[in-house]
């Protein structure tokens, strides 16, 4: 839910500013609410003190930061072509690349029965029959209605997938290797924040980027730093649900994040207001049957025998890096590094104080973006995201202790 109504303020692109300003800004965005949940959650000295524990992931939280900045510019280029309410389901297809990966390095679905496999390839066949349908769906007029070529849009999208199907590798090593989530994700939005500073700087003209523009502004910078705060919530579930349940299953059923983005693109902005019927056909069959694939894979259970494939991973990972087996092995379980203090000190507090008042500041200045939304149907689904950050926090709490 979270990650899907994260892409809405990407919206800003059909506006007329550029992917790389809007990408930049929200990056921003991401990296400030990144340093506050952890900080909340579990203090400064826990997460670095975990970073320590594993240094050896910092390359690979920083690779996996690298990737998603890729990913997320190709995306607002997709929405500026094709419109988020089929972009988004195309790019949803890293399920299939996410699982290729866990099972060809992380053991994922080795020992599993004949039901597990079947319902694993039936729901991979789905998502691509959906990506298809979606796909004949915007070059059926060739040309949207922004005036830009839809073939790239869709190629933008395909892009998306394939980087964000290969960020989730580092997610599952480090998870495997016993790292916290928010540990992790503390070093990733290093690695995101340096990558699209680069693409912007190297491909957007330099200091003449309008994204430096856009910042002088300010007025539309709220919604950019609104998308990468909502973003966080969402993706902190996905890195738990990759953790606990791995790539081939956590990533599909997130991925139904797609409906939220539909919900958005059709009911908020009206992006299907003028389509034909058969338009409308494919996309909602599209979404679908999407979503019938990603049911499909996320209800494939984990045998006992695939259990001992993963602890062999595991004792692979331990072998490499040279790790305590019995540690990393607790850690897969959320019992991980017992002894470490989770006391919040006065920096904590002032970390929380200081982006807090980035968004404070910034909304102060912020006007409605130009364009046309539907304020009931925002109401009602911003309605049922607090509801979600409400009951799942309050599960994962108590079951993990976000650990």
């Amino acid at each position: 839910m979270w990650l899907g109504a994260a892409e809405a303020p990407t919206k800003l692109v059909t506006a007329g500013f550029s992917p790389f300003a809007i990408s930049l800004c929200m990056v921003a965005g991401v990296f400030t609410a990144r340093w506050t949940f952890p900080t909340l959650l579990k203090g400064t000295s826990y997460v670095f003190r975990d970073l320590m524990a594993r240094k050896h992931l910092l390359v690979w939280a920083l690779l996996a930061g690298a990737l998603w900045a890729v990913a997320n510019t190709l995306t607002v280029f997709a929405i500026r072509d094709v419109g988020l309410a089929v972009a988004f389901p195309m790019w949803n297809t890293n399920s299939l690349i996410g699982l290729l990966w866990g099972r060809l390095l992380f053991r994922e679905l080795q020992g599993a029965d004949g039901k597990t496999i079947t319902k694993v390839v039936v729901g991979g066949a789905c998502i691509v029959v959906a990506a298809i349908m979606l796909g004949f769906s915007t070059l059926h007029g060739g040309v949207t209605a922004t005036g830009h070529n839809a073939l790239g849009g869709v190629l933008a999208a395909i892009g998306a997938s394939f980087m964000w199907g290969t960020m989730y590798v580092p997610y599952r090593k480090a998870y495997l290797s016993g790292m916290n989530p928010l540990s992790f994700v503390t070093a990733f939005t290093v690695g995101e924040l340096l990558t699209v500073f680069t693409l912007t700087w190297t491909l957007d003209g330099g200091r003449n980027s309008s994204a430096f523009q856009l910042a002088h502004s300010s007025s539309m910078v709220f919604w950019l730093f609104l998308g990468g705060f909502v973003w966080v919530i969402g993706d902190l579930f996905q890195q738990f649900a990759t953790k606990y349940v791995g790539i081939g299953r956590g990533i599909p059923l997130s991925n139904t994040n797609q409906l939220w983005g539909l919900a958005w693109g059709a009911l908020v902005f009206g992006e299907l207001a003028h389509a034909d019927m058969q338009h409308k056909l494919l996309v909602a069959g599209g979404s679908v049957i999407m979503i019938i694939g990603a049911l499909f894979i996320s209800t494939a259970k984990a045998s006992v025998n695939e259990h001992s494939s993963r602890n062999r991973a595991l004792e692979q990972e331990c072998a490499r890096y040279g790790l305590d087996y019995r540690e990393t092995l607790l850690a897969q379980s959320g019992d991980e590094f017992g002894d470490r203090s989770e006391r919040k000190r006065w920096w904590d507090y002032a970390i929380v104080i200081v982006a807090t008042g980035f968004f404070v500041f910034l909304g102060s200045r912020a006007v409605l973006p130009p364009f046309a939304m539907n304020y009931r149907w925002i109401a009602i689904l911003v309605t049922i995201l607090i509801g979600s950050l409400a009951y799942c926090g309050y599960r994962l709490q108590r079951q993990t202790r976000f650990s």
